[in-house]
């Protein structure tokens, strides 16, 4: 079976967003955790004491699937929670050493990767792109993550 042709402009930005996505899900495997479960821990890094409704917005899922994914990321010592002092039905899900140690370096690796697949192109090819893609995005709704 032949692979299908990528001619249009937009299935030339679908490939290049599918090699970034695959690029990020192979360092996040390699750690042995899910696509779900590095987002969530990167949030919890940048968002320390978030509460699961909020983790459960963020990744677009319910309240009982981000139960269950903190539960996994607890048991293995990248996750804790704590009860909120302010209300204590709530509670509060931190990033442990561990968990952000576990991510670390994400940023630096997708860094990489963009330079990697923007190899071909010299610094003003570059620049152009930049400034096309600008112009297309401007007309379009800002995403919501």
């Amino acid at each position: 079976m032949d692979a299908p042709r990528l001619t249009s402009t937009l299935d030339l930005l679908r490939w290049i967003g599918w090699a970034q996505r695959k690029a990020g899900e192979d360092w996040i495997r390699s750690r042995e955790i899910t696509m779900e479960q590095g987002f969530a821990l990167g949030y919890l890094v940048q968002n320390p004491g978030a509460i699961q409704r909020d983790l459960a917005e963020i990744t677009r899922t319910s309240p009982a699937s981000v139960s269950s994914l903190l539960q996994g990321l607890e048991r293995r010592g990248l996750v804790e929670r704590r009860a909120d002092s302010a209300d204590i039905r709530s509670k509060r899900a931190y990033a442990t050493p561990t968990g952000a140690e576990l991510i670390a370096g994400f940023e630096a690796a997708m860094t990489a990767v963009d330079d990697t697949i923007l190899a071909p192109l010299d610094q003003a090819e570059r620049a152009t792109l930049h400034a096309l893609l600008t112009k297309v995005t401007a007309e379009l709704p800002q995403p919501t993550r």
